[in-house]
């Protein structure tokens, strides 16, 4: 298992368990986070981008399907699973209040690793997907 393998398995973890100390471990002070929500860098950005989250969807859960690791590069291909709860802070800073519909949101996490440590985190998801299981979608007429 390559490190970073491993610290991407600790910090999938540490998200699940929805432990940001832990989380925040394995992830640089300087480190930059890049998500659809936008850009977070060092652990107070970063931390309140996952705090964020989590207040949204308390119960959000990362099931990993596929991993691959090349160097100091580990990636991920996962479902995100859980209950949308709470306000959503949407890019663009559009505040949504919670739905309570479920989420299955497939996402792709990829990690590059400096030094024992997480230096970036870049992860991606479909804005669309998300937007149309939580009924925002405006009614198409076809």
């Amino acid at each position: 298992m390559t490190e970073a393998r491993e610290l991407l398995n600790r910090h999938t973890a540490a998200f699940n368990d929805h432990d940001i100390e832990a989380l925040l471990r394995v992830v640089s002070p300087g480190a930059v986070w890049i998500s659809p929500e936008g850009p977070a860098e060092g652990h107070e950005e970063i931390a309140s981008h996952i705090g964020q989250f989590f207040t949204a969807f308390p119960d959000v859960r990362a099931v990993v399907w596929e991993t691959i690791d090349h160097g100091d590069l580990a990636a991920e291909e996962l479902m995100m699973v859980g209950t949308h709860g709470g306000t959503y802070l949407m890019p663009g800073g559009r505040a949504v209040p919670g739905t309570g519909r479920p989420i299955q949101l497939r996402c792709c996490s990829m990690c590059t690793v400096e030094d024992g440590l997480i230096v970036s985190l870049r992860f991606y998801f479909d804005q669309l997907e998300l937007l149309a299981q939580l009924g925002l979608l405006p009614d198409s007429q076809v």
